[in-house]
């Protein structure tokens, strides 16, 4: 099986999501079996310039959903970053889950050379496609998937390398 667009974005972006799932189940439960408002975890975060875990979770979901949208032309589900219980983090991760799955390889498959051009104010970057997801997209998620791990297990939830690389199931 060779390498295509889809193989090393959807399959990645789901399985990294549905690991940032499961951290947050872990969270919930280890709110409620400490008596810690959900809230507090949901807020933290690792330095007061970082964005908080809720934040952390909402940009892995965007970052996922928008760059498979770049490069499919199909267009993504937006949300308005307002979720504030471990239950809408949950269904946010589902509802971008539900979108990554409905791409269809071959959507995706021809956007090698896709030209991807970004705004983040007067900075404007371009890349081709497998360029914009191999070392834009990919590392923007994995940056969000990490600190909301980093943010859990510094307020004290029983995680480690093992829930951050989650359960391993080869591809057919």
């Amino acid at each position: 099986m060779s390498l295509t667009m889809y193989r090393v974005s959807v399959p990645v972006f789901v399985r990294g999501l549905r690991v940032l799932s499961s951290l947050l189940e872990k969270a919930s439960a280890h709110a409620q079996e400490h008596g810690i408002p959900s809230e507090v975890l949901i807020n933290a975060r690792l330095a007061p310039t970082m964005l908080p875990l809720a934040a952390q979770v909402q940009r892995a979901s965007d970052s996922s959903k928008l760059a498979i949208e770049r490069l499919s032309g199909i267009p993504a589900p937006h949300f308005a970053d307002k979720e504030t219980t471990f239950v809408e983090l949950e269904e946010r991760i589902a509802l971008t889950i539900n979108y990554l799955e409905s791409v269809d390889e071959s959507q995706l498959n021809a956007s090698e050379d896709t030209t991807v051009v970004l705004s983040f104010g007067e900075f404007k970057p371009s890349f081709k496609g497998s360029d914009y997801l191999l070392s834009f997209a990919i590392p923007n998620f994995f940056f969000h998937v990490t600190t909301a791990h980093d943010i859990l297990r510094h307020n004290g939830v029983a995680i480690g390398k093992r829930d951050y690389l989650g359960p391993y199931t080869p591809p057919a």
